[in-house]
């Protein structure tokens, strides 16, 4: 079982914010809660079996107590202690393992921070910081990625640093496969990702320098004006649509091999504001995969247009 990427790539993001941190009406905003993407997800997503939560989501099953282990460890240790859970089988199951960076990428909330988990979640003992993922990063092998989940960030660290763990198991206790192979479609109207549905705008970067967040929005808008009778509905992208383009295998940029896009830039505004500290944006660098934050008032960060075909 694999996650299919177009499950997920709306964010549960429901407010707009302008540069300052305000919140502001989201009509004519072009942020990522006007689009109101369709999530798909289930009204009753986690389904509570005592011990471990079924995400409904995603077919994966994880420990309730979101901090099993009670302290941070290396990830080495991280490795250790999980197979010590499968040793006894603990909760009375065997397969447990560090979820990917893709698994525990789907359980991050955009609307809320400490945790940044969906509300009314029934997990326990979440703790509001780093935990490790299973996912090494490719270009730098002795760090592997980490998920902050009191705010939603993913970066690598040095895999001899501490952070929290947090089990996972798939049906049947497999591994992740491997993701299904990128497909693309090249015209004039731009690139079409077949595995996620989205059409991208090229080159990849329309605009050729970092600008703010308010300009990567209205630069969207004039892009739409401009292409008066043909497609207009381009739009900055949300984070979720931004880090779908990753691929984890890759680096410089961290994107399929054979991916068909020219002049991609270190790092993109996305349309997703973060909740953790309104007057900044999310962002994806490209050189490794990693998503941050930016400060929407500085020109940082350049602009990849986006639709739904």
């Amino acid at each position: 079982m694999w996650l299919n990427r177009q499950l997920n790539l709306g964010t549960d993001q429901t407010s707009c914010y302008d540069e300052c941190g305000i919140q502001i009406p989201c009509d004519g905003s072009g942020q990522d809660a006007e689009f109101k993407m369709d999530h798909r997800i289930p009204p009753e997503r986690f389904q509570v079996m005592t011990d471990v939560v079924l995400d409904s989501l995603t077919g994966l099953t994880w420990c309730r107590n979101a901090n099993p282990a009670e302290f941070p460890l290396d990830w080495q240790a991280a490795h250790d202690f999980i197979n010590e859970m499968n040793g006894v089988r603990a909760f009375g199951r065997s397969g447990w393992r560090l979820p990917s960076r893709s698994e525990l990428f789907t359980l991050i909330s955009h609307e809320v921070f400490n945790p940044a988990l969906p509300k009314d979640h029934p997990f326990e003992n979440v703790f509001p910081g780093y935990y490790w993922t299973g996912t090494p990063c490719y270009r730098l092998p002795d760090q592997a990625w980490y998920i902050h989940l009191g705010g939603g960030r993913i970066y690598r660290g040095m895999k001899h640093r501490s952070y929290m763990v947090w089990p996972v198991t798939s049906p049947g206790g497999e591994l992740p496969s491997v993701e299904e192979p990128w497909c693309w479609e090249v015209d004039r109207q731009g690139i079409l990702d077949r595995r996620t549905g989205l059409t991208w705008v090229h080159p990849a970067d329309a605009f050729r320098r970092p600008v703010t967040w308010q300009e990567a929005l209205d630069g969207v808008k004039a892009m739409n004006r401009k292409t008066a009778g043909r497609h207009t509905d381009w739009r900055l992208p949300n984070i979720r649509e931004l880090e779908s383009l990753v691929d984890i295998y890759s680096h410089s940029p961290a994107m399929p091999p054979n991916h068909p896009f020219v002049g991609i830039a270190d790092g993109y505004w996305s349309s997703t504001t973060s909740v953790y500290e309104p007057s900044y944006a999310w962002v994806l660098y490209t050189l490794d995969g990693a998503v941050g934050v930016g400060y929407k008032a500085k020109a940082d960060f350049n602009v990849w247009g986006v639709r739904r075909r």
